[in-house]
Order: structure tokens, then C-alpha cells, then sequence
């Protein structure tokens, strides 16, 4: 009986001395990536075929603002391995030292990378050590067709700011419904660059400005939110959106699929418009860098990054991929603005932080219409 314990002790023994090797063995061969995303900015298929080929696990969220991603990335231990921070908002995050620089031996596909677009980047980044473009856009003016001819006759347009920012005009659509993005990156930047005044002022006096001209309109605005506007105007709930281009242009796709009757126009408006850029970078304290940068790799395939414009509508930052882009898609000039459009348009840098927090209070003001 002695010896019957003692052996079944002794397998015991054994039984756990194995799984406690075998378990964290068993951990550290599954790989995995955490990436975190704008919300409706990705083909779907396109990670799952990552995981298919590479046996590396995507786990993927989403957000609709860069303030929420820049409160996980300063808080530290984000968790994630890889982020798309918009230009302006890298910048400062650079050199606050919330990035490591990619390994660009691992990226063999930064050969596809779109010069022109590189150079727009390396505003924020110098050398673009730390990010590689993947999607570009404009902040523009999304309208439903039918709503809008209702209120300006049937040969009327939508091409200036002056819809947006003339309370009298802004008005007009109040009963069917108006959304502006909740930034004040995009909208209070839009209202300064309409004025005259430059976009990236730091000066209060001026911002105020931006503000007040915010406020006079602020009676005719239902919502500020950054992601509900392309489901809204799809359906019609909707029918006038300052919003971001791809979204807008996903918005008339869906609704075209829908064939609810509901159409969907996108207008930069002559006075010019802003240009942003939405980029891939790795956390300074990232887990999973090896599968990271694999994960960006991947994205940088010409095929990969047509297929995901060609889902999104937004241009992307590879020349390469543009051969693969469905030629409606090419050729839309809401998406991929002619030279002449892009003469018009402008970036916003990354602001000191002392008038960060006066554009900051002045946006809490201009939400509440307080």
C-alpha cells in the first residue's frame, strides 16, 4: 500500500513537472498581433488570410477617435502591437517617445511605398523611421442628393464651405438631420481655414475666432460624433455630414447596395480642404514586434492594399497598389483628389500643449453650444 502511494505520488509529480513545462511552451508558440484600428477601415478577408498564412493570430480592435487612442497609448501598457495614429497626432506621440523605429529590414515591402505620400508623412515623421502611411484622405462635405435638391433646386450644388459655415444656409437642412465629426482637429481647423485664418494658429484671439463662427451654426448641428455619420447617412436618417472622405464615399456604396433610393454626393470644397494622413507604427512597449512588423508587411503588398481601398474608399499610401485599384475607385476625385485639388488642400501639425488645451476647452464650448 506504501508503495502504491508512493508511485501514484511520484506520477503526480511527473504529470505536473510535464505540463508546467509543457503549458508555457504551448503559450509561447502561438503568435499573435494586437492591432488596433479605425472602425470600417479594413477588408475583413485580408486578416484572415494573414492568419492563414503567417499561423499568426490577429486580435483586432477598433476606435473612431485619436484621442482615445492617444489616452491607451499615454496611460502605457496598451497592450497592443501595432496603432494608426493620424499625422499630427503621431508627431507629438513621437516625441513623447511612445514609438520604437520600425526595422526596415523586416519591411522588404517599403518598396511599394508611394514617394509622394512619404513625403507628406515625413512632416511628422523625419526620415519616416517611426510609421508608414496606409490610408489618406480629405475632410469634406457629405450630402444626401435628394435632400440637397429640395433645399437649393435642382441645379443646385454643394461646392463651397459657405453651405456649412453661413447659419442661414446650415439651416436649411436642420430638419433632416446634421453631423460634424467630434474633432476639433478636423472641424475647428476647417472653420479657421475658412475664415482666412492659418489652420495651425497657435494664437488664441484667433482660435476664438474659429469658435465663434462654430457656435453660430452649433443651433443646426443634431450630432458630433466620428463614426455613426456613415450608417446614418446611408439610411437616410441623415442628410448632411462634415466627415471624412472614404467614409462618406463607403456611405454611398452601402447605400447603392441598399437600393433604398438614397443617394449620396461628397464635395471638397473650392475654398480647399484638409489632407490628412492615417499611419502604421509599433508601441514603444510592444509585445509581439516580430509579428508586428510582419502584420505591416503584409499590408504593404500591393494586393493587400488595393484590396482594402477598393473596400474602404479611401487612397492609400502605395504606388504599387494603384494598378490594382478598381478604375471607378482610381478615378474618383473625391478619393484620389486631380493635381489641381491638391493645390487647395492643407495639413494640420501637431500643436503645443498649452494651445492644445485652449482648442480643447473651445470644443467642450462648442458641443454643449455653451
Amino acid at each position: 500500500m506504501v508503495l502504491t502511494k508512493s508511485l501514484r505520488l511520484a506520477a503526480a509529480l511527473v504529470t505536473a513537472l510535464y505540463w508546467g513545462a509543457i503549458v508555457p511552451a504551448l503559450a509561447q508558440s502561438e503568435r499573435v498581433v494586437n492591432v488596433y484600428n479605425w472602425s470600417d477601415y479594413i477588408d475583413p478577408q485580408v486578416i484572415e488570410e494573414f492568419t492563414k498564412e503567417t499561423g499568426i493570430k490577429v486580435r483586432y480592435d477598433t476606435f473612431d477617435s485619436n484621442d482615445t487612442l492617444e489616452a491607451k497609448l499615454l496611460a502605457g501598457k496598451s497592450g497592443y502591437d501595432v496603432v494608426v495614429p493620424t499625422g499630427y497626432f503621431l508627431e507629438r506621440q513621437i516625441k513623447a517617445g511612445l514609438f520604437q523605429k520600425l526595422d526596415k529590414s523586416k519591411l522588404p515591402n517599403l518598396k511599394n511605398v508611394w514617394p509622394e505620400i512619404a513625403k507628406h508623412l515625413a512632416v511628422y515623421d523625419p526620415g519616416n523611421n517611426y510609421a508608414v502611411n496606409y490610408m489618406w484622405g480629405t475632410t469634406g462635405i457629405g450630402y444626401n442628393v435628394k435632400a440637397m435638391r429640395e433645399r437649393l433646386g435642382a441645379s443646385g450644388k454643394i461646392e463651397s464651405w459657405d453651405t456649412v459655415f453661413k447659419p442661414d444656409n446650415l439651416a436649411r437642412f436642420k430638419d433632416c438631420g446634421v453631423h460634424m465629426l467630434d474633432s476639433a482637429d478636423d472641424i475647428l481647423t476647417t472653420a479657421l481655414h475658412y475664415l482666412g485664418i492659418d489652420p495651425n494658429t497657435t494664437r488664441q484671439d484667433e482660435l476664438q475666432k474659429g469658435a465663434d463662427l462654430l457656435l453660430a451654426v452649433r443651433p443646426s448641428v443634431r450630432k458630433f460624433h466620428s463614426s455613426e455619420y456613415l450608417n446614418a447617412l446611408a439610411s437616410g436618417e441623415i442628410c448632411l455630414v462634415v466627415g471624412w472622405s472614404g467614409d462618406i464615399k463607403q456611405a454611398q456604396k452601402r447605400a447603392a447596395e441598399a437600393k433604398s433610393g438614397v443617394g449620396i454626393g461628397y464635395a471638397i470644397p473650392k475654398e480647399g480642404a484638409q489632407l490628412f494622413f492615417d499611419n502604421l507604427a509599433i508601441p514603444k512597449d510592444a509585445a509581439h514586434v516580430a509579428e508586428a512588423h510582419a502584420f505591416i508587411d503584409f499590408l504593404l503588398r500591393p494586393e493587400i492594399a488595393a484590396r482594402n481601398t477598393n473596400l474602404v474608399s479611401y487612397a492609400n499610401g502605395n504606388l504599387a497598389s494603384q494598378k490594382l485599384v478598381k478604375p471607378e475607385i482610381l478615378s474618383d476625385p473625391g478619393i484620389y483628389p486631380d493635381a489641381e485639388t491638391m493645390k487647395r488642400l492643407y495639413a494640420v501639425k501637431a500643436r503645443d500643449p498649452r494651445s492644445q488645451r485652449v482648442m480643447n476647452r473651445l470644443w467642450t464650448r462648442i458641443k454643449t453650444g455653451r
